[in-house]
């Protein structure tokens, strides 16, 4: 199958998605093909990327002054120290603003590699290769970046576009099968929010999707990344439509701060059990009808899914899970700000609940 393109085009950027197998073999070519040059490139590096893989990229690009950076990539290493030891090195190696730092990883390598990128003498070529399904479809789009705190997931950050992004599906092999769980979240999740017509594809085909079948996979990944980028062209700095993208992720976001992002509960499983809630929320505030509610759910009780939160929380938690969602990047009122659905394929609506409310409702999942 030949690679697939797709254009995204922000206030600030114009940059190709490039999505397809073998591409890291032909990096240099792809980049010069995209008028992308430098002299020096910094890699930051999943530490958890086969070594072949590496050999590959790196043979790649060797005719530039090449630098790497082997990052832990986990929610705990999200933070500000391992933005400066980038930019640390950055700076030692004497980088101007015409070189490029490259991220080679899942989405958490993304947001600190993009983070840095965005702070180093405000602005370095960013180039960015997503190797989970997760990052490929969701976080490798609209140039969120970012960086976990004590207080909260995500909460420091900037909106810093790629020049490129180039998603090579042969990453996918070496995943184990809860990240490709992971990253299905944020498809369907895409499907449910925007498409209809997508979602339908998605029901008859997922169980391929999860076995990454050719050409279903690359289908799933170009129809989530169209969705994606249809709403971040207009939208680019999340102020009105892109908070839809937040479907289910207040109570997803909740749901592992309060486990301290440990490895029982993933950021795609979290989003399945957000969007579970999400749906349930809204089913019983009468906001979406009986057939739509049990084809969403019947979908997501997917067994290769997170069941519920029964499974993770006791009673003792909800207090903890309020305390987060109050602190979500949403919020700017007393209140506890709500992506809501009302039918498959949208529309998505933002309302505001009291706290007693969202307690409520945590309560009775809960104990049932």
């Amino acid at each position: 199958m030949r690679p697939i393109k797709l254009i995204v085009k922000t206030n600030s950027e114009k940059y190709p998605i490039i999505i397809g197998r073998n591409l890291i073999s032909n990096l240099s070519h792809i980049l010069k093909k995209n008028s992308i040059s430098f002299k020096k490139c910094f890699l930051v590096l999943d530490q958890n990327i086969p070594n072949k893989y590496i050999k590959q990229i790196v043979n790649s690009l060797r005719k530039y002054e090449l630098y790497k950076f082997i990052y832990n990539a986990n929610e705990k290493n999200k933070n500000q120290k391992n933005v400066s030891k980038i930019l640390d090195v950055l700076l030692k190696k004497n980088f101007s603003r015409d070189d490029c730092l490259i991220s080679i990883g899942g989405g958490i390598t993304g947001d600190v590699a993009g983070f840095a990128a965005s702070l180093f003498k405000r602005g370095l070529k960013f180039v960015n290769i997503p190797t989970t399904l997760l990052s490929q479809v969701d976080s490798s789009v609209g140039g969120k970046t970012g960086i976990n705190t004590s207080q909260g997931k995500n909460l420091i950050g900037s909106f810093y576009q790629p020049k490129i992004v180039i998603s090579d599906v042969d990453f996918l092999k070496s995943l184990p099968f809860r990240e490709i769980v992971c990253g299905y979240a944020e498809i369907v999740k895409h499907a449910l929010i925007a498409n209809k017509k997508f979602y339908n594809f998605l029901d008859k085909n997922v169980n391929e999707i999860l076995k990454l079948k050719s050409p279903t996979i690359e289908k799933s990944i170009y129809e989530s990344c169209k969705v994606k980028k249809s709403i971040v062209e207009k939208d680019e700095n999340e102020k009105n439509l892109r908070k839809i993208l937040n479907f289910g992720h207040t109570f997803a976001h909740a749901y592992e701060a309060s486990l301290n992002f440990s490895k029982k509960l993933n950021h795609g499983e979290a989003v399945i059990l957000g969007m579970k809630s999400a749906f349930e929320f809204s089913h019983n505030k009468k906001l979406i009808t009986n057939k739509e509610f049990n084809s969403a759910i019947k979908h997501l009780n997917n067994s290769h899914f997170p069941d519920s939160i029964q499974n993770y929380f006791t009673l003792k938690k909800i207090n903890q899970i309020i305390s987060f969602m109050m602190r979500d990047k949403k919020n700017n009122s007393k209140n506890i700000k709500l992506m809501l659905i009302r039918k498959i394929g949208g529309p998505i609506i933002e309302k505001e609940f009291s706290h007693a409310t969202i307690r409520l409702f945590l309560k009775k999942r809960l104990i049932n």
